[in-house]
């Protein structure tokens, strides 16, 4: 399962072998202490590029460390993943209250900060040992810009990939190709079939044009999504089985467009289309408490859970940019809490499970 860690959260020792430099507490000795310990924040944030967890990360974290003179420094993303430098141990715990308090959380000489970028959670920093409030704090500020600096970097060439895809238009043209093949193919053995078929093409197409408000009903999504699948169906005929179960409690949740229909297309297309003789795609939809929980779950050839995570932090390509944008999405409207996980292994399919409160202020379908 790739999401939050409940575990503890704990690595071995790492030994900091650079001088110790304050560049969040006092100011340093002379202009070449200063000058070294500007240097090392250049690398703190060149490290942090990538993200918390990327392999730099850890390069900056021991840094990070020594300029604290701190007994421990751990960077943890909102999937749960850490990176870790020090002995010192710290519970899970008080990495959720950091990030659901959206505040400082501390147990004993542990801290634990929450970091933002663009007002929107990015992920926590935890600081252990002797470490002042105001340079732990300054710490968070610089830790949190970093990461900034590093998204406005990577999303100049994900920008220049996006307005490529808006000009080539956002819906598949090999999918509109073969759906519009098969439809013609029945126009005249099965009139009938060939109308149904052209409705739900146009349903599907105006859901994905649709421009008018950010946010739809959970039942105005499962229409588009309907709406593809019977698509889907007629393409693909019996090599596509499809069981939709929906609770009618949770119809009225307000979402954000496109939320659920990108999950649908990726489990029909990377995982029924690429297993001989095909396969089922089951989605279901249901209460739970005050969040509504909904599942797309194909039995195709699943992925190793290290790539499932890369997709949730940014770092895959081609379908995937579907599904970490739907959870950017979710987590930058109702919060660190909410959004996907994957849970997934080879040759066990991959279920996406999707995660959203009931009801939220500001989220009003339109």
């Amino acid at each position: 399962m790739v999401g939050a860690d409940p575990g503890g959260l704990a690595a071995p020792d790492a030994q900091v072998s650079a001088p110790r430099r304050k560049l969040f507490g006092r100011r340093a000795g002379g202009a070449g202490e200063a000058m070294d310990a500007l240097a090392t924040g250049v690398e703190i944030a060149t490290g942090l590029r990538d993200g918390l967890t990327a392999p730099a990360a850890s390069g900056a974290a021991r840094r990070l460390r020594a300029l604290l003179e701190a007994d421990a420094v751990g960077l943890v993303d909102l999937s749960g993943a850490r990176t870790w430098v020090g002995r010192v141990v710290a519970d899970a715990a008080l990495v959720d209250e950091a990030l659901r308090t959206d505040r400082r959380a501390t147990r004993g000489d542990i801290a634990a900060l929450p970091l933002r970028v663009r007002d929107e959670p990015a992920g926590v920093l935890v600081v252990a040992g002797q470490v002042s409030d105001t340079a732990a704090r300054k710490a968070a500020a610089f830790v949190s810009d970093a990461l900034h600096r590093g998204r406005l970097e990577s999303s100049a060439e994900a920008a220049e990939q996006a307005e490529l895809r808006a000009l080539r238009a956002e819906i598949s043209p090999h999918f509109v190709y073969n759906a519009l093949t098969t439809i013609a193919s029945f126009v005249r053995s099965d009139a009938g079939r060939a109308r149904e078929l052209l409705l739900d093409f146009a349903l599907y197409i105006r859901h994905n044009l649709a421009r008018h408000g950010e946010y739809t009903t959970l039942a105005g999504e499962f229409r588009a999504v309907e709406a593809y699948l019977a698509l889907a169906r007629a393409v693909l005929g019996e090599r596509l089985r499809v069981q939709v179960r929906i609770a009618p409690e949770v119809l009225p949740v307000a979402i954000p467009f496109l939320a659920l229909q990108p999950l649908v297309e990726n489990a029909v297309q990377h995982g029924v289309e690429r297993t001989e003789g095909g396969g089922s795609v089951q989605v279901s939809g249901e209460a739970q408490g005050e969040d509504c929980v909904i599942a797309v779950e194909d039995d195709g050839p699943g992925m190793p859970p290290e790539r499932a995570r890369d997709v949730l932090a940014g770092r895959g390509t081609g379908p995937s940019l579907g599904l970490v944008n739907v959870d950017r999405r979710l987590r930058a409207v109702f919060g660190a809490g909410y959004g996907l996980v994957i849970e997934t292994a080879p040759d066990a399919g991959t279920r996406v499970v999707v995660r959203v409160p009931r009801f939220h202020p500001g989220v009003v379908a339109s």
